[in-house]
């Protein structure tokens, strides 16, 4: 059975029937208690034997019939038999079945049948039988009521499996549509209980997913278009090389255009390894200071080269827990960015704060800036400002965005802003030092 609704719907119908079946099981074990050694009524029963003993030793039969007659007409409905030895004293007839069925706790269950009761006298001589009119447990002059009743049950089952039911099938078939690629299938419930968490927690999760696969689609888009231009010159340098005269030059603009391909590769597995599994990377302590010194000394040539220097200041004393290699690809992606647009004689200035709980770093060139829109979007892969200005610089597009990823990785943060001259973009990343006994001690013992 697949159906949640059919399934509470049966269970409610068969709680019902159960409850049903119990209440008539509890109403007839009542009237056998009253009737019972301690019952309501018990006493009264003994009563009536007596009566009927010592009317029939002293009478006989005929005067015991008058007497049950008599009894009958007090007690409307009841049947009365006296017996002795199982044989009724009045018409002869065999009561053993009738004796037995008193005696009988089976008879609780036997719904459609009378209820039969009796007593014994001390010296087991006699027994008293009486049968109970049905109107003391039947159910029949009840029956609207129960009916009534068992509608209004029905009719809140129904409601309780719909409620369940309702939304389980609202998020199926959310979960169907984003299997099947709609991306943007949904489930927006507004209930505040269980079902709605979970269908919110599933919009969430669709909305991640659809944001990663997003922008690895817009990312592969991307790739292709980078990848035509270099293979296109690629293969022109190629054919130069079988025809022109000038064999050398043709193989070093190969040689170029290859170098050009495999920075491009280079840069992209970078970026496939910024986006790869937390727990597989390498947990480190990494002192902020040493690394950004480290950087700025690798970067130094390059900016000598471009007629501008790097200028640190500020003092690093927090330690990060991260990969190292990751954290220093991307502040150096960050200073040669600032690099590439600073202008000759200019400075860069890069402004450390290695105090807990945070350590922020700064870097500021003196360039044109960027304009107060695209603030944003210089993190996202392949943007350009100027497309001929990135291609003479050797750009891709993907510094910035690789290190805005790496950073993210390690619980931080990035955002650019316009200095006034030039362009300063910050780094905030949380220190060691404020980390969880438990973190810090991870990584100091994956370090040693």
């Amino acid at each position: 059975m697949r159906s949640a609704y059919l399934k509470i719907s049966l269970w409610s119908l068969a709680i019902l029937i159960c409850s049903s079946v119990l209440f008539v099981v509890i109403s007839r074990n009542n009237v056998y208690r009253s009737f019972g050694k301690d019952g309501d009524l018990a006493h009264r029963l003994v009563s009536q034997m007596d009566v009927a003993r010592q009317v029939y030793e002293k009478e006989g039969g005929n005067a015991l019939a008058r007497h049950l007659d008599s009894l009958i007409l007090s007690y409307p409905g009841f049947r009365y038999y006296l017996a002795s030895g199982g044989r009724d004293l009045v018409t002869g007839e065999d009561r053993t079945r009738l004796w037995n069925q008193t005696r009988s706790r089976w008879e609780l269950f036997a719904l459609f049948e009378p209820i039969s009761v009796s007593a014994a006298s001390p010296d087991s001589r006699y027994v008293f039988l009486a049968i109970v009119p049905s109107r003391m447990w039947n159910l029949r002059p009840y029956a609207f009521y129960y009916l009534v009743l068992f509608s209004a049950i029905a009719l809140l089952s129904w409601v309780l499996a719909f409620q369940f039911a309702s939304p389980l099938n609202r998020l199926a078939e959310a979960v169907r549509r984003f299997g099947a690629g709609d991306l943007g299938a949904r489930v927006r419930s507004m209930r505040r209980d269980e079902f709605g968490e979970l269908a919110r927690a599933f919009d969430q999760m669709a909305d991640r997913i659809q944001t990663l696969v997003t922008a690895e689609r817009l990312l592969l888009q991307d790739i292709s278009h980078e990848l035509r231009s270099p293979l296109a010159r690629l293969t022109l340098a190629a054919e130069l090389a079988r025809t022109s005269p000038d064999r050398e030059g043709a193989a070093a603009r190969v040689n170029k255009e290859v170098r050009r391909l495999t920075d491009l590769v280079e840069i992209l597995l970078e970026v496939t390894r910024a986006e790869g599994d937390p727990s597989e990377r390498d947990a480190d302590e990494v002192a902020l200071g040493a690394l950004v010194r480290e950087v700025v000394d690798d970067c130094g040539m390059e900016a000598n080269v471009r007629g501008c220097r790097l200028v640190l200041q500020g003092a690093g004393l927090s330690h990060l827990c991260g990969d190292r290699e990751l954290l220093r690809r991307a502040i150096e992606n960050i200073v040669r960015n600032a690099i590439r647009h600073a202008p000759q004689g200019s400075a860069i200035d890069i402004t450390l704060n290695g105090s807990p709980p945070n350590a922020s770093l700064a870097i500021r060139d003196y360039g044109p800036g960027v304009p107060a829109e695209a603030l944003t979007s210089i993190f996202k892969p392949f943007f350009r400002l100027d497309h001929a200005r990135d291609a003479a610089s050797g750009g891709v597009g993907l510094g910035l965005a690789i290190a805005q990823r790496a950073i993210e990785l390690h619980a931080g943060c990035v955002w650019a802003e316009n200095a006034e001259p030039g362009l300063r973009v910050w780094v905030n990343l949380p220190a060691a030092d404020a980390m969880p006994g438990s973190a810090a001690e991870s990584a100091r013992h994956s370090r040693g």
